[in-house]
């Protein structure tokens, strides 16, 4: 658990291991910084969402590079390609499987 990254406000876990696995409970765009909620645009909601994951999986001494599955939701299928300029930011040695819905 890392408070550089949006901590369950729920009955769930920010990410749970289970032997070399690790998952990560799906994340939104708030900064843990200020706790506001990023909704301006889809590229500053990207960045937010993928610092967040970035944080659980260091905290958890792992890095992107070990991520092999990511599913993403987006309202609004027009902001794909905004999207994947930010994400591809993040990913760029290893690349995980990904759903986009």
């Amino acid at each position: 658990m890392t408070e550089k990254a949006l901590l369950a406000i729920g009955p769930y876990s920010q990410a749970i291991k289970v032997g070399n696995l690790l998952f990560i409970s799906g994340q939104i765009s708030i900064n843990p910084e200020t706790n506001e909620f990023i909704d301006s645009n889809i590229e500053k909601q990207t960045e937010q969402v993928l610092k967040n994951i970035k944080s659980i999986l260091e905290a958890a001494n792992s890095s992107l590079r070990n991520v092999v599955k990511v599913t993403i939701y987006l309202i609004n299928m027009d902001d794909f390609l905004l999207l994947n300029n930010i994400y591809s930011k993040y990913f760029k040695e290893s690349l995980p499987a990904r759903s986009c819905v």
